[in-house]
This record gives structure tokens, sequence and C-alpha cells, in this order.
């Protein structure tokens, strides 16, 4: 690794458990522990600069890796808010399971899970500091590509979203499934482009030494969103809410990679 690689390391851990801290005693003010999902996605955007700042890289590698970042966090980060703070003081389903299952040491053990989000952001950050810390003058090939990979993603995920708000916007939408725009091809064209988005960022890494490592960011990102909270959580709640619709539209569209509908 780099020589800066493990203090930028450390102090980029110092500052997600200060964020995540804070962020806990705001969600017990509000009694709302659906914040960290924002705090999450906006914490990439409090390290990038600091990777940048500290970091002795190339200045247009670090400009691009920067924006990478920024783009990504504050456009998720934004969005969550908005969600978030339009169901308040309802929970996402999640914090509520877990709400129960830790009643009796409530505070503590979100206090705990809250640092392991903080970990986590960290650790999905690796790639945007080894960008930071690359000396070589210029870019090569696979960070284009990267590159060329993150945008796609990012303006795949800024259009699914935008069309589901739409959707929802709509009274006529109430209770129906929503099968338009990229929705028609896949059932979670978003959590499909959040992937794409990390592979982006994987690859861009992959210009910088030791950036192949990072392959584990892409490789979780994926693995949350297929088996853990992504499409299986998403699901449930959809069939519970839009019951046989729903079970048709499981029949007939993808569940992830966009492609043609069934008959």
């Amino acid at each position: 690794m780099p020589p800066d690689f493990w203090f930028l390391l450390g102090v980029g851990t110092l500052i997600a458990f200060v964020l995540f801290a804070l962020t806990w005693l705001f969600s017990l003010k509000l009694d709302n522990f659906s914040f960290v999902d924002v705090t999450w996605s906006n914490a990439l955007a409090f390290l990038a600069p600091v990777y940048a700042w500290l970091g002795g890289g190339f200045t247009q590698r670090k400009v691009i890796a920067v924006t990478m970042a920024l783009l990504w966090s504050l456009r998720l980060g934004t969005y969550l808010f908005f969600r978030v703070k339009r169901h308040h003081p309802h929970e996402d389903v999640r914090y509520e399971v877990l709400r129960q299952n830790w009643k009796a040491r409530l505070a503590r053990n979100f206090f705990f899970f809250f640092q392991a989000q903080a970990v986590l952001i960290v650790l999905l950050s690796v790639p945007v500091l080894l960008a930071c810390l690359n000396p070589a003058p210029q870019l090569g090939i696979i960070e284009w590509i990267g590159f060329a990979v993150w945008l796609v993603g990012i303006g795949g995920e800024a259009l699914s979203d935008a069309q589901m708000q739409r959707f929802k916007a709509d009274p006529a939408s109430k209770g129906k499934v929503c099968q338009v725009g990229l929705w028609r091809y896949s059932r979670h064209p978003n959590y499909f482009f959040e992937s794409v988005v990390w592979w982006g960022f994987w690859l861009f890494a992959c210009g910088s030494p030791w950036g192949w490592v990072t392959l584990y960011a892409p490789a979780s990102i994926l693995y949350f969103l297929l088996r853990v909270t992504g499409i299986p959580l998403t699901e449930e709640c959809a069939v519970k809410s839009k019951g046989d619709a729903y079970r048709e539209y499981q029949r007939t569209t993808s569940a992830f990679v966009p492609w043609l509908p069934k008959s």
C-alpha cells in the first residue's frame, strides 16, 4: 500500500465515527433511526475531499475521483433525505424490526449499529482513497472505462428514481405497480444501476496500485442488494401491499438486470 494509505484511512475512519455518532444522537432526539441511511449516503462526500486534500496523487485523477464520489453521494443522500423526511415520524421497516428486537437496550445497540455503518462506508471509500494517492501523471484506459461505467450507473439510477417519483406522484397510480420506463424491464432498475456505479468505482481504482484489491466494494454492494436489505425486503413489502398484481409483475419482469418482459 502507498505510504500515506493507513494515515488517511485512519483520518477517514475518525471522521466517519464522528458523523455517525452525531447521527445517532439526532436519531434518538427525533425517535427515528431511518436517518442513518441519509448519513451513510452522504458520508462519502465528507471523506473524498479529505482524501484529495491530504493525498499526494495526480491532480486530474483526484478531481475526477472526488467528482464521482460527490455526485453519487449527494444525489443519493438528497434523495433519501427527502424520502425519510416525507415519511417521518414513521421509520423504514428495517428499523422497526430492529427496534422490536433491541427494545431492551435500544440506544446502545443502535449506537453500535450506526458505527458498523461507519466502518462499512470507510471500507467502500478505499477505491477513491487509492486513486487520490496515485501519483502517475496521466490516466490509463482502465480509469476512463471505469469513469464511463460509473457515468452509465449514475445516470440510470437517477433516471429510474425520477420515473418512480413521477409514478408515485400521480394519484391514478395509487395501489398500482410501477411499470413505466426502466421499471418495465427490471423490477429494481435503481438497484441494478447502483451496482453498476460501484463497478465503475472499482474499475477506476484499478488504474492505481493495489486498486484491484477493492473488488470487495462492488461485490459487497451486489450481495447486499441481492440477498440482504435490497431486493428481498423490498419485494416482501411489495407483495404485502400489492398482492397478486405484484406477483404477476414478478412473473413477467426481470428482478435485477433490465431485460425484455415475458408475455
